[in-house]
């Protein structure tokens, strides 16, 4: 199953061809190809990375390169299914199985898996932990087994499946199968949990950065927030999204609420007929739906890469389901926004739901824990995205610069000594004490409990009395936010030291904390667009309209043809021959040969179309050739244009060698190609025609050298392919 030293040998090239063939891109993401060559090399891997920055590729690529059967383990039957749909497209042989298949889809699913026609095989936990399906697993030539959402094995996670936690028994019946476990947001606790739940072998872990630097995370006070939704809505206009809600009761009525204010919208939860749930789903899916007022229900299925914003209800329980949430916007790397709103009786809210829950003590105590970071976050005046980042434990106290604190800064502070004091107690007290204890020894008191301890005696006891409790608290929060302090969940909540704590006490660190007295508001207003960038958008509407045709017609998803991201692409770039169209990142060579020519069509028509488009590159070349397909002779073609026939050969010589449909062969005989190839030879391969004249055995026109030199060029690196 591990390749062999040969595949080992040329793993790079093999490695990069598939990226550009299948995905259409040309360099790998962050960390994407160590953990590839970490599941090649048949290591057990874990891979925490946020959405959309790339996980499925991870497990993706490598089935491509493995003999035999990679199966994918993934909890709802939408997401397989959206996976499945942009791997058959690009030309992947895939399948899945699931509750929803007939019995004779399934035998044919089975017939092909057993012949080894398949290489990928998306699967629920439910059916991987049935009766004998093991069995079954064991005729086929598994090669690798993929985990996908895998802090639903955690209880530490914040989407605890008991289903998942069965699949270490597959783990143990195939021990010589690598694992590889993915999920966008766990804490420490929670990915040494998934390794050990899931009997994971020495696994390697991969953490990526849970920046998602293409966010615009914004929090508002919960008042009147129907009147500030409409007015987010009318910004993004039809752009798609979703408002995450509480409760199913509040999706049906902010749907209904925001239909009445002319809004394409539905509701989307639990308590729904399968079949209504399935129906708002594809509609969202197929961009029929601008955007649904949901519940949490709505959620990992979510595979829609056109996603561009997300609104909060309600604060959400825990950091992690937030941020997961909001990762649902911009999976394709542009930009999105994220607001939040937010309110007291959010907190009491969610606090209850913890308190009625039947779930143990000690699970209750995470819960309550990580509702106060949510709180904090939420109520934060610093940097939002160190606040989460320091959280997952990648420490960091730079401005993110796409956060409305940083982007409207509130007013700060000089609290270096401050924050030192609160450090050097944290340390003093040998990282034994938790937020309220420390404050109680900052401030001096005598309570029963800092006796015990000791803590009167250290040196910081009492140095902090001048400040009140409460600000205390409020200082100590954002130390945990900007990094100097972190809380150990596994350690009874616990206050440590991090990296950067240090720098702060011994290295001159400067720290500046929120003042509370102060508070502005900064309303960003928007710039009106350049006329280029609206020229863009027309040509990406009318690549959209091309998309959503061709999607209803293959009943898919728009964006699992393409992308927005790949529309602006293109739309930037304004490719104008297949050459250069393939170079636009996004596009393989499987979806090229399928689509190129339409996608050429579109933008060589608008751009004939649009007298303002000057200096594209290629544009010269482009009339020539639109004068060519209307039936025009190089002599026609020159005149109409007022240039010499000899150039307009030249741009024929060009649009040749970038794969246009251009019939040399009307000017060119194979006798003089042949004639002009050997006299290059001689030249040196010289491309100077006058160089290649002189050893030529009898005279040629300068334009006929130059259209078999085309003709050479493009045979030998047909033959390098």
């Amino acid at each position: 199953m591990v390749l062999n030293v040969w595949e080992m040998e040329k793993i790079e090239e093999r490695k990069l061809t598939l990226l550009k063939d299948v995905w259409g891109y040309t360099t790998f993401r962050t960390d994407q190809s160590k953990i590839i060559d970490n599941v090649l090399a048949g290591q057990d891997t874990l891979v925490i990375m946020p959405t959309g920055g790339g996980k499925s590729l991870c497990f993706q690529l490598p089935a491509l390169l493995f003999s035999g059967l990679t199966v994918v383990v993934s909890p709802l039957i939408a997401l397989m299914n959206d996976q499945v749909q942009a791997l058959k497209i690009s030309g992947v042989k895939v399948a899945t199985i699931h509750s929803n298949l007939s019995a004779s889809e399934l035998a044919k699913v089975e017939s092909e898996l057993i012949r080894g026609e398949i290489k990928l095989l998306y699967i629920s936990p439910e059916r991987i932990n049935s009766s004998g399906f093991s069995a079954f697993l064991q005729r086929l030539n598994v090669n690798l087994f993929a985990i996908d959402e895998a802090h639903c094995v955690s209880v530490w996670g914040n989407d605890f499946r008991p289903d998942y936690v069965l699949l270490n028994k597959i783990r143990d019946q195939f021990s010589l199968v690598p694992f590889i476990a993915l999920t966008a947001t766990a804490d420490d606790a929670t990915q040494k949990d998934i390794c050990n739940q899931l009997h994971l072998k020495a696994p390697t872990t991969f953490v990526s950065s849970f920046e998602r630097k293409n966010i615009t995370t914004e929090a508002r006070p919960a008042e009147q927030k129907f009147k500030q939704i409409v007015e987010f809505l009318l910004k993004v206009q039809n752009q798609s999204g979703i408002i995450y809600c509480l409760s199913r009761k509040e999706t049906e009525k902010m749907s209904l609420k925001l239909r009445q204010n002319g809004f394409n919208c539905d509701f989307y939860h639990a308590g729904m007929e399968p079949d209504d749930r399935k129906r708002v789903q594809q509609e969202f899916q197929d961009d029929k739906l601008q955007f649904i007022c949901a519940t949490i229900a709505f959620g990992m299925g979510i595979d829609k890469s056109n996603i561009r914003w997300i609104i909060h209800h309600a604060m959400p329980k825990n950091l992690e389901g937030y941020y997961q949430e909001i990762g649902r916007a911009g999976r394709d790397g542009t930009p999105a926004k994220a607001l939040l709103f937010y309110s007291w009786g959010d907190y009491v809210m969610l606090k209850k739901f913890i308190d009625d829950s039947p779930a143990t003590e000690t699970f209750k105590a995470v819960q309550y824990a990580k509702l106060d970071r949510m709180w904090e976050f939420a109520s934060a005046n610093e940097c939002r995205t160190n606040l989460v980042l320091n959280y997952f434990g990648e420490f960091r106290s730079e401005p993110c610069m796409h956060c409305d604190n940083c982007i409207s800064p509130p007013k700060s502070i000089d609290a270096t000594v401050t924050a030192q004091k609160a450090l050097s107690a944290v340390i003093r007290c040998n990282e034994k004490v938790g937020l309220n204890l420390l404050i109680e020894i900052l401030r001096g008191s005598y309570r029963a409990e800092v006796r015990e301890g000791g803590y009167d005696q250290i040196k910081t006891f009492g140095q902090g009395k001048d400040i009140t409790f409460i600000n205390w608290k409020i200082y100590i929060t954002q130390l945990i936010n900007q990094g100097y302090l972190r809380i150990d969940y596994t350690d009874h909540f616990k206050l440590k030291t991090t990296p950067l704590t240090k720098s702060v006490l011994f290295e001159g660190k400067k720290v500046r904390l929120v003042d509370l007295t102060y508070t502005d508001l900064v309303v960003e207003k928007e710039k009106p667009k350049q006329k280029t960038l609206l020229l863009e958008d027309e040509l990406i509407k009318r690549l959209k309209e091309w998309r959503s045709d061709l999607a209803r017609q293959k009943q898919v998803p728009a964006y699992v043809i393409f992308s927005d991201k790949v529309f602006e692409n293109i739309a930037h770039a304004k490719p104008t021959n297949m050459a250069d169209l393939l170079n636009i990142e996004g596009i393989g060579k499987v979806k090229m040969e399928q689509y190129g020519k339409d996608i050429l069509a579109i933008i060589q028509g608008f751009l004939t179309s649009q007298d303002i488009v000057k200096n594209v590159k290629g544009q010269t070349y482009l009339e020539t050739l639109q004068y060519y397909k209307e039936g025009l002779t190089p002599a026609e073609i020159a005149k109409k244009r007022d240039m010499s026939e000899t150039t307009i050969y030249s741009h024929f010589a060009y649009l040749y060698t970038k794969d246009e449909p251009i019939d040399l062969s009307k000017y060119i005989s194979s006798a003089e190609v042949n004639l002009v190839e050997k006299a290059w030879q001689k030249a040196g391969q010289e491309m100077a025609l006058a160089a290649i004249a002189e050893h030529l055995t009898e005279p040629m026109e300068f334009h006929k050298i130059r259209l078999s030199l085309a003709v050479i060029v493009k045979k030998i690196k047909k033959g390098k392919e």
